[in-house]
């Protein structure tokens, strides 16, 4: 093949993948657990061959077998196992059975032996009592044959209009006597909300707060701020954008309110602040395509860490 591959696994609604795929990757498998990422997947990315599986239960030469791989010959093994263990916005629990699904990543990285790797997590990893488990992925990862990058990065100074900052590990394959030096940023002025949906028209139905105190607090909330401005209980984690700078992160389970009208934001809106194409498609009902775009890799800020090892790789990727 001319042009350098990827395996993607926890690979959610396609967020990496488009990443790729900006920066000239051919994606030869993609494969998550969840059904509804699954669907999304198979909506946009027709010539990628996709499943669902669980990563425990695949193995080296089940990708092999798929991809017509053989051992170092793939160019990126990208990953990001589930964070919610590790996140900041949740409890925190180390012995959380979702932050040893690396292991399993690591075992297919062995078997693989793939040029270079990607591996995202949330920044949360490395503070506090969190810290030990990201000394034990580091530990286990300089057992392997790669010589390995780490650094927290913002979406926003990627292009993205969202500030979300993730933590990346990257690592090449020590044979090729490289080491990776992380993008500079592509974007210092970053990208507001107002800049990102100025040009924007929206043709889905607009979804409004039900409950009377909730659009109280709307009413007094002022642009970029949140309900822990007024109620560290129910309204904490609602939060209004800001039309003068790039959107607040985007989880899971976040309320987040336009600048001037007292709305949510409309999927439509979710998508440009996170680099989606305005074509993307979505599966499922509005609170599963929240989710997704919650839960997604950042694609432009994948397209720079791409691109990049493609420049540390050169001839040999």
């Amino acid at each position: 093949m001319n042009k350098p591959t990827v395996v993607s696994t926890f690979a959610g609604c396609g967020g990496s993948s488009l990443g790729y795929r900006f920066a000239g990757f051919t994606e030869l498998l993609a494969t998550d657990w969840d059904k509804n990422s699954v669907e999304t997947l198979k909506n946009n990315f027709p010539d990628t061959h996709i499943i669902q599986e669980d990563i425990t239960k695949l193995t080296p030469e089940k990708i092999m077998e798929i991809t017509g791989l053989k051992p170092g010959e793939l160019t990126v093994l990208d990953g990001s196992p589930p964070c919610q263990g590790f996140s900041i916005a949740g409890a925190r629990q180390i012995n959380d059975p979702r932050n040893a699904l690396f292991n399993s990543y690591i075992k297919l990285l062995n078997g693989l032996k793939p040029k270079a790797f990607v591996m995202e997590n949330v920044p949360g990893m490395v503070m506090g009592k969190m810290k030990g488990v990201f000394n034990t992925i580091v530990e286990e990862l300089k057992k392997t044959d790669y010589e390995v990058s780490i650094q927290i990065c913002n979406s926003a100074d990627y292009g993205v209009p969202q500030s979300r900052r993730r933590l990346f590990f990257v690592g090449i394959r020590k044979d090729f006597g490289k080491k990776f030096v992380f993008p500079t940023p592509t974007t210092p002025n970053h990208i507001t909300c107002y800049q990102a949906v100025r040009d924007l028209v929206i043709t889905e139905k607009l979804s409004y707060p039900g409950k009377s105190v909730t659009k109280k607090v709307l009413s007094v909330a002022r642009e970029g701020q949140g309900g822990s401005t007024f109620n560290r209980g129910s309204y904490f984690s609602l939060k209004r954008a800001s039309r003068f700078k790039p959107c607040q992160t985007i989880t899971k389970t976040a309320v987040l309110y336009h600048w001037s009208e007292d709305r949510y934001l409309t999927i439509q809106e979710l998508k440009r602040f996170s680099t989606f194409p305005d074509d993307f498609k979505f599966h499922g009902i509005h609170r599963q395509q929240w989710a997704r775009i919650g839960n997604a890799v950042m694609p432009k800020m994948m397209e720079a860490i791409a691109k990049q090892i493609v420049v540390t790789l050169g001839k040999q990727c």
